[in-house]
């Protein structure tokens, strides 16, 4: 069994708790929180007994053989390379770092470690993102040159930690336009970036004011902290030629909230959002095709039971992740590129 502890047990730390309990090749035996109140009642909730309120404590116990990673963007860096130093295997939640200087910190202490380091990148764990992979494994869609991806919320700030730069790093790009990003460079074949040309707004700020409307809120939400952007676009291009273009938003003058991926390639298309399809042409005729599946759409919990099981069983049979160490460098160049090129109102060339 591979003796697993959970740092940071926040919102999203259930989404990785719950698979490693329910996993028959995972035993979670221990987390860690600085919030001691909401720490002593996860672990009463879960029923896990070794609770650390510092993850120095956790990683020198020598039973753990690996971390997930839930805790704040900044917090990643350090606290992933302080676990590989250690000797665990390493979960860390997107985006790897802050920065790209941290990204290739926690790369190089994962080659010198030789334990698995797999980056929450969940969207390519879903079941919709793998059928869809075989599809282009297999050269259904050809030469994918052009992808566009949106992340629209109208009013959808979560505040808190989310709304401080301090802490996220930037507003809906580096927790929105990570998945968009990432998933479309996934399916694309992960081309080589070569230049990003990026915008960022801060119009409306966090819209606390809104009434009538609800929407998720971060545990320590507070109306009046809010110094990220409300929106970001950005069009990357590759060596080989391709290009993504992406716009992401917390808040925004929208009708509805919206998410689409689309991937054009010269024998075919595909969406993976709102829900998979293909178009391919046959006998001279374009062909709208819908995949058989349970369901078309991103199943988030599904997704990370996949990525859970994806880990445990990279940690045990030293198999290769499939969201790497170097891809999260990668990303985390594009995103840093992104916020380069709004700040100074020019194309960045990597």
């Amino acid at each position: 069994m591979l003796k697993v502890g959970v740092i940071g047990v926040g919102s999203i730390s259930e989404f990785h708790i719950k698979p490693y309990l329910e996993s028959e090749e995972a035993d979670l035996v221990a987390l860690c929180d600085t919030n001691q109140n909401r720490l002593n009642e996860k672990g009463e909730l879960y029923g896990v007994t070794k609770l650390y309120s510092d993850y120095q404590q956790l990683l020198q116990n020598d039973e753990i053989d690996a971390v997930s990673i839930c805790t704040w963007n900044n917090t990643h860096a350090k606290i992933a390379v302080a676990a590989l130093e250690a000797g665990k295997h390493v979960l860390v939640e997107k985006p790897l770092s802050m920065t790209t200087e941290e990204a290739l910190a926690i790369e190089a202490a994962a080659k010198k470690s030789g334990k698995v380091l797999q980056v929450g990148f969940v969207r390519r764990h879903g079941d919709n993102a793998k059928l869809l992979k075989t599809f282009i494994d297999n050269d259904e869609l050809g030469e994918i040159y052009y992808a566009k991806a949106s992340c629209l919320r109208r009013l959808g700030n979560p505040g808190g930690w989310f709304s401080d730069i301090s802490k996220s790093g930037g507003g809906p790009l580096i927790d929105l336009g990570v998945h968009m990003i990432d998933i479309c460079w996934y399916m694309m074949g992960k081309p080589r970036p070569v230049s990003v040309s990026g915008n960022t707004y801060s119009k409306l700020g966090n819209r606390s004011h809104i009434e009538n409307l609800s929407f998720y809120q971060a545990a320590d939400y507070d109306p009046t902290l809010n110094d990220v952007e409300d929106l970001t676009n950005a069009l990357i291009r590759f060596e080989n030629g391709a290009s993504l273009l992406v716009d992401v938003s917390f808040t925004l003058q929208a009708k509805k909230d919206e998410v689409n991926v689309k991937l054009y390639g010269d024998k075919g298309g595909a969406e993976i959002e709102p829900e998979l399809s293909l178009v391919t042409e046959k006998h001279n005729t374009i062909l709208n095709v819908t995949p058989q599946l349970d369901t078309l759409k991103f199943d988030v919990h599904k997704a990370f039971v996949n990525e859970i099981n994806h880990f445990v069983t990279c940690c045990k049979d030293g198999k290769e992740t499939i969201a790497p160490v170097a891809d999260g460098v990668q990303v985390m160049k594009m995103l840093n590129a992104v916020y380069e090129s709004a700040e100074n109102c020019k194309e960045v060339y990597l």
